[in-house]
């Protein structure tokens, strides 16, 4: 009796479904992307060049202990209210002569900052600090810069800070790109951001 051959099964499109798979799973899958703090290492400086002199008053001293607490000017204070006490801080003015601000609507303390241009926060935080307490900090000083930096932008130029970065990062922008990115530049020196961290302390 003759053997009776098995049928062969034709896999010859099998490379193509799994390509097409493939390429479905890729298209369809979103990629989680993490995000961190926007912070720039200093540049390097010259052996020779000294430290410049800061007065005690323009610096804004925020710490965060072991227990989470936070401490502004060693007073304690809630976090909800961190970042109006650093926009007051910042915006200030109680400088003179040539550190006077003529754009500044602060008190004009003259205990506190002189100038935005000179005012420093100063963070430091202990080894033990909780990483969301750290997190939420420096959103709440960041936030300070951005509200004055909104109130100035809207003021000179008609809208919000956030928008002209926006906008400068908007391929579609229809207006001149150049003279923007002068424009936010323009609000940067206003309200430089210095935001300084101390090594933390054990």
């Amino acid at each position: 009796m003759a053997r009776r051959s098995a049928p062969e099964v034709n896999a010859g499109s099998m490379a193509d479904i799994a390509f097409l798979l493939l390429i479905f799973f890729l298209v369809t899958t979103t990629i989680e992307t993490d995000s961190g703090i926007s912070r720039k290492l200093p540049p390097p400086q010259e052996d020779n060049v000294e430290p410049p002199i800061l007065k005690q008053k323009n610096i804004f001293v925020v710490e965060l202990n072991k227990n989470n607490d936070l401490l502004v000017e060693e007073a304690p204070m809630e976090l909800k209210d961190l970042r109006e006490a650093a926009m007051k801080f910042l915006d200030n003015g109680g400088g003179k002569g040539e550190e006077a601000c003529n754009y500044c609507q602060g008190a004009r303390d003259p205990s506190s900052s002189d100038n935005p241009t000179k005012a420093v926060i100063s963070l430091r935080n202990n080894r033990e600090t909780n990483y969301a307490t750290y997190i939420s900090v420096q959103n709440e000083l960041v936030a300070a810069y951005t509200s004055l930096r909104n109130r100035e932008a809207e003021r000179l130029f008609g809208k919000s800070f956030v928008q002209m970065k926006k906008d400068l990062k908007d391929v579609n922008y229809s207006g001149n790109k150049d003279r923007l990115k002068e424009d936010v530049k323009k609000i940067q020196f206003l309200f430089p951001e210095k935001l300084s961290e101390a090594e933390p302390k054990k």
